[in-house]
């Protein structure tokens, strides 16, 4: 019994060892690594357009933008964009592949693309996945957004600019949050619209939170850094 008990004990050990690397040291880790892929993608488009990261020169207080250029829908796991998001923090910089797959996507790449929906700056909805805890939860603040909030998506062409507008709590089941005007039937799409989705309550998977967005601009990478990228104080 005493053996019993001692091998109990240290299976409890190990299991709450898992329990805090899974749910605080192992997020720190995957969260700076996310970000730290991210930077470095937007270093590397930066550095294949030379001296465009600079404001326009005959108009430099007024902003840059033109037509979005539309992306090919990214294949299952495949990098096309990296996610910006003030409110966070200026270091929050997270690699966006296409699926929404754990294994394959959400675990090792960060935020996921629906398949079949929009893709940035296309009329329709952009919808997008991540966990809101665990493997580097780039979600866990999305409750934290506040109306107007810049929501910027990099690419090798630029950087897409959404605002935010509202959150909404659904069931797993609700999918209609992933059609052209989210939650609207039938409904044809005249604008873009981003949708994040991820998990709720904190640790649950009962529910799901759903942040939504509507397009503002496109950035080409051309004419430099948008202003939607500065940092809130």
């Amino acid at each position: 019994m005493g053996v019993l008990g001692e091998l109990l004990i240290t299976a409890g050990v190990i299991v709450l060892l898992y329990v805090i690397w899974q749910l605080w040291v192992g997020d720190l880790i995957y969260g700076a690594e996310r970000n730290a892929t991210g930077h470095e993608l937007s270093q590397e488009w930066a550095e294949a357009y030379p001296g465009t990261n600079e404001p326009d020169a005959a108009a430099p207080d007024e902003p840059v933008t033109a037509e979005p250029i539309i992306l090919d829908e990214p294949g299952d796991g495949e990098r096309f964009g990296v996610m910006h998001i003030p409110r966070f923090g200026d270091d929050y910089a997270v690699p966006m592949a296409g699926g929404v797959t754990r294994p394959i996507t959400l675990d090792p790449i960060g935020i996921g693309h629906y398949p079949g929906t929009s893709m940035p700056g296309e009329a329709g909805n952009f919808a997008v996945a991540a966990h809101r805890t665990t493997w580097g939860k780039p979600f866990n603040r999305i409750a934290d957004l506040r109306v107007g909030d810049a929501i910027v998506i990099e690419t090798e062409d630029g950087w897409y600019t959404y605002r935010f507008r509202t959150l909404e709590y659904v069931t797993p089941n609700e999918v209609e949050v992933l059609l052209p005007v989210p939650q609207k039937l039938d409904v044809p799409a005249g604008t873009s619209y981003i949708t994040m989705t991820s998990c709720s309550p904190m640790y649950s998977l009962a529910e799901r939170i759903v942040a939504y967005g509507v397009f503002e601009s496109f950035t080409p990478r051309s004419a430099g850094e948008p202003a939607s990228l500065a940092v809130i104080a």
